[in-house]
């Protein structure tokens, strides 16, 4: 308890600078002491005022006092020493990274700093801080939490403390700036609006946190949705894997029983053929014998031995009862022909079931994207499309990596005859076909130019409707030109009306089942949107209506 005592009491001969035991002390006209160098590195840097204050009490004076060793103080330091007790350790106190330091300590290593003045615009640490808590006029400064941004709170233009709130400019002013750039400004105390608006951030907070708990509410509903569908997902695929091995055992099993039909017919009717095939055999040997008889009965001399024979040789044969044999020359081949006939009706029947299986896998959704509604959210959907050369009519050209066409005055292609491309209309497509949500843009600067979407499947023989865009149900487009728009699908033709544009855009949600144009200029206005269900993918295509006239697919 003692030494406890004599560690309390070695407190009060520490420096309030350096917070060490004294070196050298000093007493200053207050009575304070401190080292005799952490004063002089006090005053040192006051030199240039020319008012020098404690560091504890902030008593000025006027000249530079001069420093008389405290004898007392000093010897007693010096038995402390001796004892071999020094001032309890403080290198948890000191300042490191990211701490805020005492502006009072000097030296090499600064205290931390507990507490920061608003009106001095200093930090202290404990021991610096306590005139803050002793000295009348320092009681009613504003204390904060040490903080490195007290330099905010100065005008960078009148170096003058910021207690104004200008709510004009919305933006902190001291008193100079409030007569000067923001006189007759709405001006209120920093305080007053600060109460403002904790009113509102405690409003705005509430709604943060109404806003979380609904996140967090979405959040938890979306976990199950996936958990959800990925365990509806694994028992598709199971009951897809059972249904389609049950019937690919069921055509094995019809494939057993058509060989087994095959080899029983087979076996039935090459029996019967080698029953008919002995009798031949029979039949044939005893007609030869017959045969060598009459021949042999044909060179006998004797007269009434021929006459006697003959009567017997010449009478019917026993094998005469024998029925004609009428082959009919057919064999399995027309057995071939039907079961292709069922493979082909299986496929065509698959397949026209696949559309609807496959739309009802790709209408899953967990998520509902918002749909954009400026250009720069339609651009995250923007695709990079390339015309098809075996599409286009032999009449067009294409350039600019296939994102050109351009209609000429001669043929140009060397190869126009293809299945797939266009015999008539001036009309090219895309290599590309979407299923997704796509975004891209059409630009052309004279004449007629459709902009459609069309499925593969469209026909392309003929100036007929069937093979021209909008004028059929496999094809959807808008007509562009310096008269306006129009929009067509199944010969069915309908006035839009909207902003002139050299440049169109075209929105794509294969899902959703809706196709929008736009008119793109400097912003996005909506010519027309269609919605419908879209059963195949979707081939973008050009429609250009006048010689020399081109359109081009924008690099987006």
């Amino acid at each position: 308890m003692a030494q406890q005592a004599v560690l309390l009491d070695q407190d009060q001969f520490c420096c309030s600078v350096c917070l060490d035991l004294l070196k050298e002390p000093v007493a200053i006209p207050c009575g304070h002491s401190y080292c005799r160098s952490c004063i002089e590195g006090c005053w040192d840097q006051d030199d240039l005022k020319g008012i020098y204050s404690c560091p504890q009490c902030r008593q000025t004076f006027t000249p530079r006092p001069a420093l008389i060793k405290n004898t007392i103080l000093a010897e007693v330091v010096e038995k402390l020493k001796k004892t071999g007790l020094q001032a309890a350790p403080l290198d948890l106190c000191y300042a490191g990274p990211g701490d805020v330091a005492c502006d009072f300590c000097t030296g090499t290593r600064k205290q931390k700093a507990l507490m920061s003045c608003l009106v001095c615009l200093v930090s202290s640490c404990k021991t610096h801080l306590q005139p803050h808590y002793s000295v009348p006029g320092l009681k009613k400064h504003k204390l904060v939490k040490a903080s490195t941004q007290l330099q905010e709170n100065i005008c960078s233009r009148h170096d003058e403390l910021l207690k104004i709130y200008c709510r004009t400019d919305q933006n902190c002013i001291c008193y100079l700036c409030m007569v000067d750039d923001h006189k007759g400004h709405d001006t209120v105390s920093a305080a007053a609006e600060r109460t403002e608006k904790q009113s509102q951030l405690g409003m705005s907070q509430q709604k943060l946190q109404e806003r979380i708990q609904e996140r967090e509410k979405e959040m938890k509903e979306l976990h199950q949705a996936v958990e959800s569908l990925k365990h509806t997902a694994q028992a598709a695929v199971e009951d897809s894997d059972r249904i389609f091995t049950e019937l690919i055992h069921s055509i094995e099993r019809k494939c057993s029983e058509l060989k087994e039909l095959i080899r029983a017919q087979e076996k039935a009717q090459v029996s019967q053929a080698d029953g008919l095939l002995e009798q031949l055999e029979q039949e044939i040997a005893e007609l030869r014998r017959r045969n060598a008889e009459l021949e042999q009965l044909s060179h006998t001399e004797d007269h009434i031995h021929f006459l006697q024979s003959y009567q017997s040789l010449s009478s019917p044969s026993v094998s005469s009862d024998l029925p004609s044999i009428v082959i009919h020359p057919q064999n399995f081949g027309d057995v071939k022909k039907a079961v292709s006939d069922v493979r082909e009706k299986l496929e065509d029947f698959l397949e026209g079931e696949w559309t609807k299986i496959s739309t009802t896998v790709n209408s899953v959704d967990i998520l509902l994207p918002p749909e954009p509604k400026i250009r720069k959210h339609f651009l995250q959907y923007s695709c990079q499309l390339t015309l098809d050369p075996n599409t286009a009519q032999k009449s067009l050209s294409l350039s600019e990596g296939n994102r050109k066409v351009t209609v000429v005055n001669s043929v140009h292609d060397p190869n126009p005859d293809h299945p797939d491309r266009f015999t008539d209309w001036w009309q090219v497509l895309c290599r590309e076909g979407l299923s997704g949500r796509c975004y891209w843009e059409v630009e052309f600067h004279s004449g007629t130019v459709f902009t459609a979407v069309s499925y593969k499947d469209i026909c392309r023989i003929g100036m007929v409707n069937d093979s021209r865009f909008g004028n059929n149900d496999k094809s959807w487009g808008l007509e562009c030109s310096s008269k306006g728009y129009n929009f067509r699908h199944n010969n069915v033709e309908t006035k839009v009306s909207g902003p002139q544009s050299s440049r169109v855009g075209v929105y794509l949600d294969h899902k959703a089942g809706i196709l929008s144009f736009y008119s793109v200029s400097d912003t996005m206005s909506l010519l027309h949107t269609v919605e419908t269900t879209f059963t195949k993918p979707l081939f973008p295509g050009i429609w250009v209506w006048n010689q020399n006239n081109s359109a081009v697919l924008c690099t987006l």
